[in-house]
């Protein structure tokens, strides 16, 4: 007969807690989790660019894998978990599945894969309409870092599409992405009304969004600006050449100034520990550099290249510390180690 020591339900031998199964792991993601492929995948376009083609690859297959992982629970949740697909796509993160989609797509037709590029544009602009509506008609008073992925997504599909037109000659598709670039320039207007500026202090990590929305819209405009140059590929709209060409400087400008506010704000008020919203800080210290790297070419600015490369490495380097803090919080939810005070994901 076995003795009380040997049995399950003694108290000197309690049942050790179950890890989480995987699929509740990953059920546990919240949609800002998509600013992950957001980050890697800008930061292999500026590496790509500055002709560090292995490191590019390599973040490449990472963006690659983390973007397949997320569309399969994007989808086991449309699928399975109605409720909860339809509250977290009334939430501005929920917009990062457009924005990653476009700049993964941007990274991919720069390495020649321009079938895949297409698909992943399409998706995109089917995605952009029903996610926009549903994001802003749940705007509030006062809003967060993370509604101004209204314009990153929209500018983000202009990346895009003004990439594969000028990879595939398709001059046509550089007239609706001229209209993208102002409905992004003009959601980005509307969203700084209304933007809670205390979050430049208060906020943990996608505060950050304000700077990399306009980064992006300049992005955007250094490929309207370079189709649209004289002796460019596309001889695109080249009367308004010289006005795409300001509104693109003026863009990185505030980029650059918003970026210098948000550095003195941390130095102020630093927030050192993990949250997966520090993945929308990454975003925009990628962006501004390869910004200023894809301006410098397009308007004939050489000292930007400088700037964009100068800029480059702190964006790495802060990739490479929130990833070991994202790993860091993976492997503490997998053992069932309860997440320090504050830093429980957002939804």
């Amino acid at each position: 007969m076995p003795s009380d020591a040997a049995s399950p339900r003694s108290p000197r031998s309690p049942e050790r807690p179950r890890s989480p199964r995987w699929t509740d792991w990953a059920d546990g993601l919240p949609p800002a989790t998509g600013a992950v492929v957001m980050a890697t995948a800008v930061l292999s376009v500026g590496l790509h660019l500055l002709g560090v083609e292995w490191a590019s690859l390599a973040l490449l297959v990472v963006a690659l894998v983390v973007w397949l992982f997320l569309a399969a629970v994007f989808a086991r949740h449309l699928l399975t978990e109605r409720d909860r697909w339809r509250h977290e796509i009334d939430t501005p993160p929920a917009l990062t599945a457009v924005a990653a989609t476009a700049v993964l797509g941007t990274r991919l037709s720069l390495l020649g894969h321009q079938p895949v590029s297409v698909a992943l544009l399409c998706l995109s602009v089917l995605l952009w309409p029903l996610l926009m509506s549903h994001v802003i008609r749940h705007w509030q008073s006062r809003l967060p870092g993370a509604a101004y992925l209204v314009c990153v997504a929209t500018q983000a599909i202009v990346v895009l599409a003004a990439t594969v037109a000028t990879a595939d000659r398709l001059t046509w598709l550089m007239w609706p992405a001229l209209v993208l670039f102002v409905i992004g320039l003009v959601l980005y207007a509307v969203v700084l009304r209304r933007f809670d500026f205390r979050q430049l202090v208060t906020g943990r990590g996608d505060h950050w969004i304000i700077a990399g929305a306009m980064a992006i819209s300049a992005l955007a405009g250094s490929k309207l600006v370079a189709a649209s140059a004289p002796h460019g590929p596309l001889h695109w709209a080249t009367s308004a050449h010289d006005t795409l060409r300001v509104a693109t400087l003026v863009a990185l400008g505030l980029a650059f100034a918003w970026y210098a506010v948000l550095v003195a704000c941390e130095l102020m008020r630093p927030r050192p520990h993990y949250d997966v919203r520090r993945w929308a800080t990454v975003f925009p210290l990628g962006m501004t550099a390869v910004a200023a790297l894809s301006t410098s070419t397009a308007a004939a600015v050489p000292w930007l290249w400088t700037c964009g490369k100068v800029l480059l490495w702190p964006a790495l380097a802060v990739w490479t510390v929130v990833a070991v803090g994202a790993l860091r919080a993976a492997a503490r939810e997998r053992s069932g180690s309860p997440a320090p005070a504050g830093l429980s994901p957002p939804r």
